[in-house]
């Protein structure tokens, strides 16, 4: 059922000639995700991690594609610095001007795919896309990340962050933006994303 859904969000895509966008959030914090590494034989690799304060990094991204056009990658970043007040992640305000700086770059309508987060769901974000004509949105099935490409930015980031600790949250945003910039270069890399979803994109 869940792969049938996503087809239909590509035929709905076509009939449209809109762009096919997923959209997903992630977050990191100051403590380094672990892999493997080389260290000598009896010696166990040691990562400092810095333990001043709170930091953490908020992330929303779009993977969006269109027959006969080089897939892209949209992101955005807020930092969490544990201090009153500040925002705690992406509500429906900045979702939406995520999804308005993806419909003025690529030039054209979105058909949105996402899953069924709270703040997808909520009232204020209902009456956003109603507010945006030229976006449609699909909610994926419950529980399945497979069938989002934005999972595996998520996934080709963390690794690209395994054992690195930054000393606060500017200098984690910065390796952040770097490396997703990075994959914005790899459309190849983006596309392989969408395969691993069982979705095949074909002009009409």
């Amino acid at each position: 059922m869940g792969r049938r859904a996503v087809a239909g969000h590509k035929r709905a895509a076509l009939d449209l000639g809109a762009w096919l966008c997923w959209e997903d959030e992630a977050g990191q914090g100051l403590r380094p995700p672990k892999a493997r590494t080389w260290a000598p034989r009896g010696r166990t690799p040691i990562v400092h991690v810095t333990g001043k304060g709170y930091g953490r990094i908020c992330l929303a991204g779009l993977v969006c594609a269109k027959p006969g056009r080089r897939t892209r990658l949209m992101h955005r970043t807020l930092m969490r610095r544990g201090r009153p007040g500040e925002v705690k992640g992406f509500g429906p305000r900045q979702l939406s001007a995520l999804l308005d700086a993806a419909h003025a770059q690529l030039g054209g309508p979105i058909v949105l795919v996402w899953d069924n987060d709270r703040r997808h769901l909520s009232a204020a974000m209902r009456a956003a896309i109603e507010g945006r004509p030229w976006l449609t949105v699909f909610q994926l099935p419950a529980y399945a990340p497979e069938l989002n490409p934005a999972e595996g930015v998520w996934s080709v980031l963390k690794r690209g962050l395994s054992n690195l600790a930054p000393r606060d949250t500017v200098e984690l945003a910065a390796m952040v933006k770097t490396k997703l910039k990075r994959m914005q270069y790899r459309p190849t890399l983006l596309d392989g994303f969408i395969a691993q979803t069982g979705l095949i994109l074909q002009p009409p």
